[in-house]
């Protein structure tokens, strides 16, 4: 394997815990759409692929892999006189401020990775503009030398124009750089643009799911620098 020099990294399930962030958004998403109808908001939630009592996620939900537009797609049929536009802004304006739950403490992570002088990225079907809502928030967006999300001109993954527009504004090679995150749409896109890729379970997909098409699959991205250390030779600063 190639000399690693960068870092990719989804943003839900890899950076940040997927059902701890995104349960909440989901039922308050479904709350101000249904407007204290029950049963309007049990269709809503059907159509995403979302339990209203358990607050958990189906394993083929939009909301875990989809970009914005995807979801919303979901859900307007369901919504008379909603603009599918007007209700990505909607969603996105409540994405921005969902309350985050880090996968694991990310500025001590992001600093250790920084002093070995990797190039860090995001890379998430999350739009943009929420992703940098959510760095901010936890106080690392600082950390990063490219952001971008499904509406950012590249593309949704699981193409791999994002993945590949982090190589070039980087001057880096596609083999120098490792694709980190918790769903296939984040491996088969590594794959596609010709980078290593690491699967993290901190999302709703199992080892299973993940292991043919990830070089190695780890618990939490905690666990990233040791992996880095066996399998580039690259040594901590």
């Amino acid at each position: 394997m190639a000399e690693i020099l960068g870092v990719l990294f989804d943003k839900d399930g890899t950076l940040f815990s997927f059902h701890a962030t995104w349960s909440g958004w989901a039922a308050r998403l479904i709350a101000e759409l249904a407007q204290g109808n029950d049963g309007h908001a049990a269709v809503l939630a059907q159509a995403i692929g979302y339990d209203l009592p358990s607050g958990r996620f189906a394993p083929d939900s939009p909301v875990i892999a989809g970009t914005p537009p995807e979801i919303a797609e979901m859900l307007v049929q369901h919504l008379p006189g909603k603009t599918l536009a007007g209700l990505v802004t909607q969603m996105n304006g409540l994405a921005a401020a969902a309350q985050m739950a880090e996968a694991v403490p990310l500025i001590p992570l992001l600093d250790q990775l920084r002093a070995r002088g990797l190039r860090l990225g995001l890379a998430t079907n999350d739009g943009e503009a929420p992703a940098r809502a959510h760095l901010a928030s936890a106080g690392i967006a600082g950390h990063f030398d490219y952001v971008a999300g499904s509406d950012s001109g590249h593309g949704g993954k699981p193409a791999p124009g994002m993945l590949l527009a982090f190589a070039a504004t980087q001057a880096l090679s596609p083999h120098q750089v490792v694709m980190v995150g918790d769903s296939t749409h984040d491996l088969i896109a590594g794959r596609a643009a010709g980078m290593a890729t690491v699967a993290v379970l901190t999302g709703p997909a199992t080892a299973d799911d993940l292991d043919a098409l990830a070089d190695a699959v780890l618990p939490d991205i905690g666990h990233l620098p040791q992996w880095l250390d066996g399998k580039t030779g690259i040594a901590p600063a």
